[in-house]
């Protein structure tokens, strides 16, 4: 299989035509039409479907891009492996972060990095591995840091430290008192979830204390819609603890001290399991693990 083919077979998949590739790669669009029907021919199966459209991947195209994207992804972090090897201190890195690595571990990573591989494009990407692991699995992301839950034989996964939720609402909240959950039952929250049976974090925390539901009135997705919810009105919500620890924020949100025990998926680095990484994204990490004796600092003082 030449990897022209696989170059051409992606560049059709992603652009939706033949024309659309032929003008990306600057290659004649006969020579691109050649080359994947070479391809369907050694694999024995179609991988498009055409029409006057343009072309669609079928249930086996679908399956061969995700195998040829961790191909392309692999070769080019071999590209930059032996460039950084060399001394050429260039190349790109991706990064999949929760917002706990982003506000307790990125301030203190952040200007080694840059500083050892001024030359190498990060990419940062805000969110939770079920988002990403995909991407994770075939290489387009390089390294997740964040909460998982979930072994998986394709991913190896290391163990920062274990975390706590802390219960979270504006300065002078009305609640500001409350002692314990069951103060906060009449409570509105903000849940990543928009329902209360796909909630993971307040109804079985508010069940196993033998409450009521929590009322569970907005979903949000993103750090600046939990800041900014939180702040302009008496929306509450449990996040991890470094919510409350970032010093930006400090002057808006207060906690809500309860005395129930509020524990937190531990945060993580994973990447694919086998495969090493490059040295960028190994320097990225070790600047990461060094951050956490800061992070263990501020917790001793809470």
């Amino acid at each position: 299989m030449k990897f022209s083919a696989v170059r051409d077979f992606i560049a059709v998949a992603e652009r939706g035509s033949l024309r659309a590739a032929s003008r990306y790669l600057d290659i004649p669009q006969p020579t691109i039409t050649r080359s994947i029907q070479e391809l369907e021919k050694e694999l024995g199966v179609p991988l498009f479907e055409r029409s006057a459209r343009g072309v669609q991947l079928t249930s086996m195209g679908q399956a061969f891009l995700r195998r040829a994207n961790a191909v392309r992804s692999e070769l080019q972090h071999a590209k930059d492996e032996i460039a950084q090897l060399k001394g050429e201190m260039h190349g790109s890195l991706t990064v999949a972060m929760s917002s706990v690595p982003h506000l307790a571990l990125l301030p203190g990573a952040l200007k080694p990095f840059r500083s050892r591989f001024h030359g190498v494009t990060l990419r940062l990407i805000d969110a939770v591995l079920p988002k990403v692991e995909a991407s994770l699995k075939d290489g387009t992301i390089d390294v997740y840091i964040g909460p998982a839950l979930k072994e998986s034989s394709d991913l190896r996964r290391e163990k920062l430290f274990d975390n706590t939720f802390v219960i979270l609402g504006r300065k002078g909240h009305p609640l500001a008192n409350a002692s314990s959950l069951a103060e906060l039952v009449d409570a509105e929250w903000i849940t990543t979830s928009i329902t209360a049976k796909t909630d993971e974090g307040l109804n079985p925390l508010f069940r196993q204390y033998g409450l009521p539901p929590p009322r569970l009135v907005m979903q949000a997705e993103s750090s600046l819609s939990f800041l900014v919810s939180m702040a302009y009105s008496d929306l509450l919500m449990m996040l991890p603890v470094q919510w409350l620890q970032f010093p930006l924020w400090q002057d808006v949100l207060q906690e809500i001290r309860v005395k129930e025990v509020l524990p937190a998926p531990p945060i993580c680095i994973v990447h694919r399991e086998g495969m090493p990484l490059t040295p960028a994204a190994e320097y990225f990490c070790d600047m990461v693990r060094r951050s956490i004796g800061h992070l263990q600092k501020l917790s001793r003082q809470r």
